[in-house]
Parts: C-alpha cells; structure tokens; sequence
C-alpha cells in the first residue's frame, strides 16, 4: 500500500493541490515517534481511498518551507485539502477513523 503514498517537494504539492480535489497531507519527520505509528495508518488511508484521494507525506526537516508555510507546529499533523483549500486539520496521532471519516464527508458532498 506504501506505494500509493506520495512524496512531493514543493512545487509538485503545489500542483497536486491545483489538480486534485482532495489531498490529505501527513507532516512527519523519521526521528518522531507518534510519526511512526501513525504512518500504517496513514498507508492504509492512501491505499483504501486510491482514485478518490491523493495521500502525501511531507518530511518536516526535508521541506522546512512547507511546514512554515502551513503553520506546522506539532508533528504528525495532518492537513485535508479540498479543491485547493485546507479544510481541516487533525494533530496528533489518531484512529484510521478520524482521517476517513474527514474524507468521507468530503465525498459524500461531492456525490
């Protein structure tokens, strides 16, 4: 499933964000805990939403930019993009719940 999870640099979020109507963002770094465990969760959203969501994860110490540029205070926090826009954010780690049904209600408004 991991091979569904993008890893974009700058300029290429900005363009999944354009193109795409829902990309949910996972900020991280590889020396955070909470991180790691939420990373199977992460995949596992990435593979059960693949052709109705993008799922990116974006390295903190990598892409130091983006995190300021979203305001990323605490890791892992993950952002939900819809059309462009951020339209929620979940801080911590949390049940594989709390991400779909974020982009559940999303979808069902799409429908």
């Amino acid at each position: 499933m991991a091979n569904h999870v993008l890893h974009p640099n700058k300029s290429e979020l900005e363009a999944l964000l354009q193109r795409e109507r829902l990309v949910l963002v996972d900020f991280w770094a590889t020396w955070c805990m909470p991180c790691k465990m939420l990373a199977p969760v992460i995949e596992q959203i990435a593979g059960e939403y693949a052709g109705k969501a993008v799922v990116v994860k974006v390295d903190i110490d990598e892409h130091e930019d983006l995190a300021m540029q979203y305001g990323i205070q605490s890791i892992p926090t993950v952002l939900l993009f819809e059309d462009g826009r951020l339209v929620e954010r979940e801080v911590g780690v949390k049940p594989v719940s709390a991400f779909t049904s974020m982009l559940d209600s999303r979808l069902a408004v799409a429908k």
